[in-house]
């Protein structure tokens, strides 16, 4: 998240807002650094030039988009959107699904216009605070009181102190080409080595291993060796691979993925006409209290 940040920051020094930020623009090269891509709906702003038509993905639209386009005396709206982008792409990097997700288009809409999501999920106990405060600032409904990218490099989650072992397999995994690698060797020559403990140690193995056997008691395998060949051509014959395939789907699509159905995943991704996001919009509001 510091690289698309960086990356944004560079973006909007130049004065250009992006407008599409998604998983699927943010590309990783070989030395692992990220790579900001597809520029199709980015658009130069001037001096108090604010924008107000209507592009990019429906789930990391920003809720000042959506209502520029559904109101005809909306402001309108600048860099903010792409912080709102950002906070979507983190809650959905750290969960595996996106906040303001439904299988319903208007509902996710309404979702989205209203600020609608929690961290009340499973998924959420192991994960700390400074990451969930951070997405809270950056899906704040008024884009005046979201946080700058400037600001969001400030935030507590990215001044974060590591100890050595924890940054040890990072420089590993870095190439000495990357940008990232003399950063990581400087931090880790601030900061002091835990001492290593034999005892604490031989119990976490012993805990690993006991777990692994209940594990194993508990989730007999009884499909025998399964072929990666018969695999490959018919995922869907076994039903381990059969249940774990559609969970994972569920997880991402918000609803069941069954072999043979034609489902056009692609719809969400649609934009829809002016008059009709606001007619749904306005029929789908919650009742007054």
């Amino acid at each position: 998240m510091r690289q698309l940040f960086e990356a944004l920051q560079h973006v909007h020094r130049q004065g250009v807002v992006h407008r599409d930020i998604k998983p699927e623009n943010i590309l990783l090269d070989d030395a692992l650094d990220i790579k900001l891509t597809d520029f199709g709906f980015a658009s130069v702003l001037k001096p108090n030039q604010l924008l107000r038509d209507l592009c990019g993905t429906p789930n990391y639209l920003a809720p000042e988009v959506l209502r520029v386009n559904m109101f005809d005396d909306a402001e309108g709206y600048g860099f903010s959107c792409d912080l709102w982008a950002c906070g979507v792409v983190m809650y959905t990097l750290l969960i595996g699904c996106p906040p303001f997700w439904h299988r319903k288009q208007m509902i996710m809409l309404r979702n989205i216009m209203e600020g609608k999501y929690t961290f009340n999920s499973p998924e959420w106990q192991d994960i700390s605070e400074a990451p969930k405060d951070l997405i809270r600032k950056l899906l704040v409904l008024n884009p005046n009181e979201r946080l700058t990218v400037d600001e969001a490099l400030e935030h507590q989650f990215f001044n974060v102190k590591m100890f050595d072992q924890d940054i040890a397999p990072l420089k590993r995994t870095l190439s000495l080409s990357s940008s990232k690698f003399n950063q990581i060797s400087k931090l880790a020559k601030q900061i002091k080595v835990r001492p290593f403990n034999a005892r604490k140690k031989f119990l976490y193995a012993i805990l690993v291993v006991r777990v692994m056997i209940r594990l194993l008691q508990l989730l007999p395998c009884t499909t025998g060796m399964i072929s990666v060949k018969l695999v490959k051509q018919d995922p869907y014959r076994h039903k381990i691979l059969r249940k774990l395939t559609d969970a994972m789907a569920f997880r991402v699509y918000g609803h069941w993925i069954k072999k043979g159905e034609g489902q056009n995943r692609a719809a969400l991704f649609e934009n829809t006409h002016k008059t009709e996001l606001k007619v749904i919009y306005m029929s789908n509001l919650s009742p007054p209290l």
